[in-house]
């Protein structure tokens, strides 16, 4: 499949991986030593919902278009209100929609600093438009699978590797279970955020079976169902899986995700998954 981040802004997918990734931003703020982001696929940064890409597909309707004018219990919107501030901060509109970068911007304190990494010259053109100019943000045009083996481990030796490819090649699981063997021999206090489709099931397996063997001592995966997965069609699946993942993260996204799944879920179909490949 061809994930690219335009086509697909807003949708179930994006709201996972965005309020996992405001949840780990917001318990590495709680300690006052510096920390980094690395975003090894950062994209355009910005999206416009009623632009010609994300109107061809539509999913951020049934996305953060059903999120937005939704309240959950108590208890989800403790875990969604870093998401949610960001949303208000950065898209008071509701019409554009925050990508990863903005939002890691948006998290980050004055001594916090963050490296987004754009292979495609015309996407990092469009990040490096969409950001505020800022210091503490260095952006590249390289691989980003080259930028994660460089940029480990950083100086601050506290933070978060975001890895969230566009699957266009076959060996996309693979890379990144090689790659987070290499971050754990290299960084092994280091977050790693690994996002991923869910529309093979064997392949999903082996990559579950690869992160095992990774050499972390805690790994942890979330999974994020709005209707019967399968191969060809639509994404209806997706998944993350974080090593080192924050004390409590677990606990939070038990709380979240079955009124997420609830809420977002397509034809009444709706299944989450919290779990340990590693650890506790």
């Amino acid at each position: 499949m061809n994930y690219r981040h335009s086509f697909h802004a807003g949708n179930f997918a994006d709201i996972l991986k965005h309020v996992a990734l405001m949840r780990v931003l917001a318990h590495l703020r709680l300690k006052e030593t510096p920390f980094r982001v690395i975003d090894t696929h950062a994209g355009a940064g910005m999206y416009d919902l009623k632009g010609d890409e994300a109107s061809r597909t539509g999913e951020w309707i049934e996305g953060i278009g059903r999120l937005q004018g939704k309240r959950l219990s108590a208890a989800a919107e403790a875990i969604l209100a870093p998401y949610r501030e960001a949303l208000a901060a950065l898209a008071p509109s509701g019409e554009i929609y925050p990508g990863s970068p903005a939002l890691i911007q948006h998290a980050l304190r004055a001594e916090d600093r963050a490296s987004f990494n754009e292979l495609h010259p015309e996407t990092c053109k469009l990040l490096r438009r969409s950001l505020p100019r800022d210091e503490r943000l260095v952006i590249n045009e390289i691989d980003g699978y080259t930028a994660w083996k460089a940029q480990v481990p950083p100086r601050e030796r506290r933070g978060l590797v975001l890895i969230d490819p566009p699957f266009e090649k076959d060996d996309e699981f693979a890379r990144m279970a090689d790659y987070t063997r290499e971050m754990a021999r290299k960084w092994p206090t280091g977050i790693a955020m690994l996002w991923y489709p869910i529309k093979n099931a064997r392949a999903v397996g082996r990559f579950e079976e690869a992160l095992q063997t990774s050499g972390f001592a805690k790994l942890m995966i979330a999974e994020l169902h709005v209707d019967n997965s399968a191969e060809v069609g639509p994404l209806a699946a997706c998944g993350i899986a974080i090593a080192n993942p924050p004390w409590k993260l677990a606990e939070e996204l038990t709380t979240l995700l079955p009124e997420l799944s609830g809420l977002l879920a397509r034809r009444k179909v709706a299944r989450w998954r919290v779990d340990w490949l590693a650890g506790p």
